[in-house]
């Protein structure tokens, strides 16, 4: 039966995979990559350096397709319907390499951004194609370090207190409200900067962009006082680089309570 390794790798950095990474990493004989289109293109590159940087060049073969669009002006209602609509398109994507790209006896992989248990949909669309019954698979995950690991860890915090709860969230539901019962919260998925609603609180922000690439940029401090910055910061790499992958986390001070 063919098998699928879902494999993270970390937040960019090439030193970030696990030595169980670099050992499925080895064992795989066909990656899967979908191409985000020029803009994107260092995604796809980051990728290829990781493989360069681990496995012997010639004992593996790189299968490229184009991601499907996802209608990103939807919103309210909509969004969640156009979420699956995209998914579903990925799925049909991904049956048709296993099917035609990843022969019976060969072992196939899916490298995914820092960890595939966080913000991924690639173990939900692996179990959409299963659930289609046109190809059969077995697969296994590989745990990855994520950008939420990697950004504390280069602010030198930590991602909770003593005693304290934290809470991983989207920027859509940041921009609804500040999650009751929390004081530490990690924002990603915020294309709309959804921070700056609390520069009027005594809240800190830990924020990075790009993080374990050597384009890494990290800024921190009071809302107030950061957050202008990070504006400032966020503009001049998506007008550089065309693209922006961030991820940040919001410190409540306890006075606030």
């Amino acid at each position: 039966m063919r098998k699928i390794h879902v494999i993270g790798i970390g937040a960019g950095d090439p030193e970030q995979l696990t030595l169980q990474a670099v050992r499925a990493l080895r064992g795989t004989d066909v990656f899967f990559i979908l191409d985000k289109g020029e803009v994107k293109a260092d995604l796809t590159g980051l990728r290829r350096d990781m493989l360069d940087a681990h496995i012997p060049e010639g004992t593996y073969r790189v299968v490229q397709a184009r991601d499907p669009e996802r209608d990103r002006s939807a919103g309210g209602t909509a969004y969640s319907p156009a979420v699956g609509d995209w998914r579903s398109a990925r799925a049909g994507i991904y049956e048709r390499l296993i099917a035609e790209e990843l022969g019976e006896d060969e072992t196939g992989a899916f490298l995914v951004w820092g960890d595939p248990a966080l913000y991924d949909s690639t173990l939900g669309i692996l179990e959409e194609v299963l659930d289609r019954g046109a190809v059969d698979f077995e697969y296994d995950v590989v745990p990855g370090i994520s950008s939420v690991s990697a950004l504390v860890a280069r602010h030198r915090t930590g991602l909770n207190r003593v005693a304290r709860p934290v809470q991983i969230t989207t920027g859509r539901r940041l921009a609804e409200g500040f999650p009751e019962g929390v004081d530490d919260v990690v924002v990603m998925l915020d294309a709309h900067q959804s921070f700056r609603r609390y520069a009027d609180e005594d809240i800190d922000i830990y924020w990075g962009a790009y993080i374990g690439t050597p384009d890494e940029i990290l800024a921190s401090g009071p809302i107030a006082e950061a957050g202008p910055r990070i504006e400032r910061l966020r503009a001049e790499a998506r007008e550089r680089k065309g693209w922006i992958m961030d991820t940040y986390l919001l410190r409540r001070n306890p006075k606030e309570r």
